[in-house]
């Protein structure tokens, strides 16, 4: 399990070289998220239009490692953006992966821009 967990590592936006185009932004949907495939990760992708901010993170909840968190809730824990693991309630930061409880489980983000109306992710492997 360990090494499936060691295959997401947040990516900062200096690091970055390759941006990756996942689709249009009106391929997702508003205020939740999708996931998509690069490579061997999957990667949830979360619009969260009432900020007007998107995120990307890994999918895989890293509690009982399922592929679960694209379809998590979103929203605030104070005026952090968050998603809440659909099975487990585990609540995780969308900017930086922190587990909001304090606990010792974290996801990787991904940079994440929009040109033209294209959502693109960024990897540095």
């Amino acid at each position: 399990m360990q090494e499936v967990l060691e295959k997401y590592q947040t990516v900062l936006e200096a690091d970055v070289n390759e941006w990756f185009k996942v689709g249009k932004t009106t391929d997702f949907p508003e205020n939740s998220g999708a996931c998509i495939k690069h490579k061997t990760k999957q990667i949830a992708v979360y619009n969260f239009a009432r900020t007007g901010k998107w995120y990307a993170t890994q999918n895989l909840c890293p509690h009982k490692m399922e592929m679960v968190l694209s379809v998590g809730m979103i929203g605030d824990k104070g005026g952090i953006p968050k998603v809440a693991c659909p099975l487990h309630k585990k609540n995780f930061s969308l900017e930086d992966g922190a587990n909001l409880a304090g606990e010792d489980l974290k996801i990787a983000t991904y940079p994440v821009k929009i040109n033209e109306g294209n959502v693109y992710i960024g990897f540095s492997d």
